[in-house]
């Protein structure tokens, strides 16, 4: 990991495994399917956070708000100086998501555990069905840290500066030209139009792990790919997906791993774009 430009954010396996009992760690596990995730087995102590009820919105199309937030926080007993290590199912997937969510409500004390639920098991480490006791506690968030996130407004303006300014579409090819309107994991939750924002680089998500093991690739990897399709550090770089969570995932990747100064999360991303009448589109 000493290549990637924040090493800082990732932790590996055998460092969880021997920080189990560490009180300053609270270790979360954020799925997308916590009934054939979580409940089958996890990592001793791991809170569950499930992506669409603890990180979502329940009623609005978008992500939890502060206050949302803190009492999320509160409820697994965290304060803003505890360690979080965040791991899930399909590859970290929604751990990315949630550690950009974490980072947008300040709380800089978080980590990825490398390669996530598929790495621990091959590795076959202890997991247990059962739940840590309930904890709590009064957490309060910082205000929210709009660098790190991208608006529809931002996207159009966005447009007007391709000199300046990259957008990355982080789905499959199939849904970036416009061939299937959903992620082929989840052929029900279809976006109303296909295709994708003018001038956006195709770069799935994916691509930056290791298939064997659901590890990120060296930096020495990611910089060819990103670099390969013109994504490069001196420009500001916006990425999206469907609904913004596999974006979170590049976003991790450009920002921590690689440091690019300047990447934002547009999380709105296809669902607000293509529904959106007006907004010119790609296929």
């Amino acid at each position: 990991m000493a290549s990637y430009s924040h090493p800082e954010v990732l932790t590996e396996t055998d460092w969880v495994a021997s920080n189990l009992k560490n009180q300053s760690v609270k270790i979360l596990e954020v799925d997308y399917d916590p009934e054939n995730a979580y409940r089958q087995g996890h990592v001793p102590g791991a809170h569950l956070v499930w992506w669409k009820r603890d990180i979502n919105d329940p009623v609005r199309r978008d992500i939890i708000s502060k206050q949302q937030f803190e009492a999320l926080m509160s409820r697994v007993g965290a304060t803003p100086d505890t360690e979080l290590v965040l791991y899930g199912d399909f590859n970290n997937w929604f751990a990315a998501f949630a550690f950009w969510v974490f980072q947008y409500y300040g709380h800089k004390k978080v980590k990825i555990m490398n390669g996530g639920r598929k790495k621990w098991e091959l590795e076959k480490r202890e997991y247990t069905k059962d739940e840590p006791p309930a904890e709590s506690s009064k957490y309060v968030a910082n205000p929210a840290d709009e660098g790190v996130r991208a608006f529809m407004p931002d996207v159009r303006r966005a447009l007007e500066r391709a000199q300046e300014v990259v957008l990355v579409d982080v789905r499959s090819p199939k849904e970036f030209t416009g061939e299937i309107t959903a992620p082929p994991e989840y052929p029900m939750e279809h976006a109303q139009r296909g295709g994708h924002i003018p001038g956006a680089k195709n770069i799935p998500w994916a691509q930056a792990v290791k298939d064997a093991d659901g590890t990120f690739k060296s930096a020495e990897e990611l910089k060819a790919l990103y670099e390969g399709k013109g994504v490069t550090p001196d420009k500001e770089v916006v990425c999206y997906c469907r609904i913004g969570e596999r974006s979170s995932h590049s976003w991790f990747v450009l920002k921590y791993l690689l440091g690019y100064p300047s990447v934002r999360n547009y999380d709105g991303s296809w669902t607000e774009w293509g529904n959106m009448i007006g907004n010119p589109i790609e296929k």
